[in-house]
């Protein structure tokens, strides 16, 4: 089977990956895809081809590829939504408030956004790269009902693991395509995100610079 091994760590994990479903089945690419939440390294659009791929080759069925990389997802999603109740707001907050540039109430205008629009934050998050692992975290802080997460999860990591499944059972050898297309996706989020960081320091720093000239002028 293609692999994605390049001599790297990640080509490594890539390759442990694929040798769970040579063994065990689609129950490797559940557990690949688990270890992909969990990890955002492991780029879920190696993984699911693959899984596509190998059942394309008969080693098992379609709707099982299916079925197992989207219990993978909500198994990893739950963990980490576990993490993010562990958390909790309060230890945030105090964690927040040692931070350059951070306040404690930056998390709780956080929670409230999430408060309101959480439902659709989940369920669009798990189509999107890096966001699919990190989104579950603040659904665990605001302490989701875990029925209300648990279907949001299901439901948006079916829709993402359909596309990228059947990309691989379709496209056989020729994957690697959409690998390539969905690392500018990936790149266009990450560019997103520096540019949200670089508006929020330069915010807050001209905030605290009006705020000491204020004290200063007081």
């Amino acid at each position: 089977m293609a692999s994605g091994s390049d001599g790297s760590w990640l080509g490594a994990l890539i390759d442990w990956t694929v040798s769970l479903m040579e063994v065990i089945g689609p129950v490797g690419a559940g557990i690949g895809i688990a270890l992909e939440n969990l990890f955002p390294p492991l780029p879920s659009e190696v993984i699911l081809p693959l899984a596509g791929l190998t059942a394309s080759r008969g080693s098992f069925t379609l709707a099982e590829a299916l079925i197992w990389t989207t219990l993978g997802s909500i198994v990893g999603a739950f963990v980490l939504y576990g993490l993010g109740a562990w958390l909790g707001v309060a230890r945030l907050r105090r964690i927040a408030e040692r931070i350059p540039l951070m306040r404690g109430e930056d998390i709780d205008k956080t929670v409230a956004w999430f408060h309101r629009h959480g439902g659709k934050a989940v369920f669009f998050g798990r189509m999107v790269p890096l966001f699919r692992s990190f989104i579950s975290i603040p659904a665990g802080i605001t302490r989701m009902p875990l029925w209300k997460f648990g279907l949001l999860t299901a439901s948006g990591s079916l829709i993402w693991n359909t596309i990228f499944v059947l990309s691989g059972f379709f496209l056989g050898e020729a994957w690697p395509v959409v690998e390539q297309y969905s690392e500018i996706l990936q790149y266009v989020v990450i560019a997103a995100v520096v540019v949200a960081v670089v508006w929020f320091v330069v915010t807050r720093v001209r905030t605290l610079r009006k705020e000491r000239q204020q004290e200063a002028q007081g």
